[in-house]
């Protein structure tokens, strides 16, 4: 009886940490500023305009926190994703800095929060190509 119970529960187990996807966090780092196509190279102005309107777009509250420092929350059902965004007239970058329900434990963190970070890093490169 005891046996059929533990494999039940190791199954069980099993089956719940097969729903639940875990990744190590990414982050973008130092990704280069994109000029837009025979237009004047970008200033840190535009910079910040283009990852706030890409941020808008994705449903991210971007504010600033101080100069050339953005903070990005997303709330989505009960999850919560904050990354710090520096950035500059030459580059930016996408850093993990707070999560909720997202079983973040100090390295890994659910897929998802991957994804939404790489969907920002490329709304932000579209929005850096758009005058």
């Amino acid at each position: 009886m005891w046996k059929i119970l533990g494999t039940l529960l190791i199954g069980i187990a099993a089956v719940g940490l097969a729903g639940c996807r875990i990744a190590p966090v990414m982050d973008i780092v130092d990704a280069p500023v994109i000029e837009p196509t025979g237009g004047p190279k970008l200033t840190a102005d535009q910079v910040k305009l283009a990852i706030q309107r890409a941020g808008a777009t994705l449903g991210w509250q971007i504010k600033e926190v101080q100069p050339f420092l953005l903070e990005g929350t997303l709330h989505l059902r009960t999850h919560m994703a904050q990354v710090n965004i520096p950035y500059s007239a030459e580059r930016y970058s996408i850093v993990y800095k707070d999560s909720q329900n997202l079983n973040y434990d100090g390295k890994n963190i659910h897929s998802n929060y991957n994804g939404w970070v790489q969907n920002l890093d490329k709304a932000i490169k579209v929005q850096m190509g758009l005058r």
